[in-house]
């Protein structure tokens, strides 16, 4: 995939300093950021996160997902580190858009889970690629990385563009009353690599 930097600017944010970069799809002119924080070395390892635009989650503080949760926790962690990034990709609803995100949800209300919903609507669990992750990272020279992700399909999307990825780091945080059957059926039809503490209903 052929994707194009455009330009940077500085980012304070209430977790931390970043500087935001611009990517853009040649082809589909969809947009992306990255978020970096300190130097970035391009003979180590980079600890960062793949992330998903979700509206819901990211910016309204909806608690039927851990998107939110896991994007701060991430912003945080990299800060901790002293060095990282993350790719914010805009992919809404694992790539069906947002208002077919809004038709799920109502199918999720109506009791079918995150991936009957996606297919009762015609799609697949997941629609997300990765491929736009190389060019971005190839930017600042990067090719090892420590994945914050639960995902094991990332790690693989990642592997398949001929990024190494030399760590996957979970992040399992957010579950509530809420979300705690949409983490199950991640875990369970998805392949996420959650904790067994995580999987068990709460009481």
């Amino acid at each position: 995939m052929s994707v194009r930097y455009v330009d940077s600017c500085r980012l304070p944010t209430r977790l931390g300093e970043f500087t935001m970069h611009g990517f853009t799809e040649i082809e589909s002119d969809q947009e992306h950021i990255m978020l970096t924080h300190g130097d970035i070395d391009a003979d180590k390892p980079l600890l960062i996160r793949l992330h998903s635009e979700c509206l819901t989650g990211d910016s309204l503080f909806s608690m039927r997902c851990d998107c939110g949760y896991q994007l701060e926790t991430a912003m945080a962690s990299i800060v901790e580190a002293g060095q990282g990034a993350l790719l914010y990709l805009r992919q809404e609803g694992r790539g069906i858009g947002l208002i077919n995100k809004i038709r799920a949800y109502h199918l999720q209300d109506n009791g079918a889970d995150t991936v009957e919903a996606n297919e009762q609507l015609g799609f697949a669990a997941d629609l997300r690629q990765f491929t736009m992750c190389k060019p971005m990272l190839a930017h600042f020279g990067v090719s090892q990385v420590k994945l914050l992700t639960n995902n094991p399909k990332k790690v693989k999307a990642l592997q398949d563009v001929g990024i190494d990825v030399v760590e996957q780091i979970a992040i399992e945080v957010g579950r509530n009353i809420h979300n705690h059957h949409y983490l199950n059926t991640k875990a369970e039809k998805m392949g996420h690599t959650l904790l067994p503490s995580m999987l068990s209903d709460l009481g």
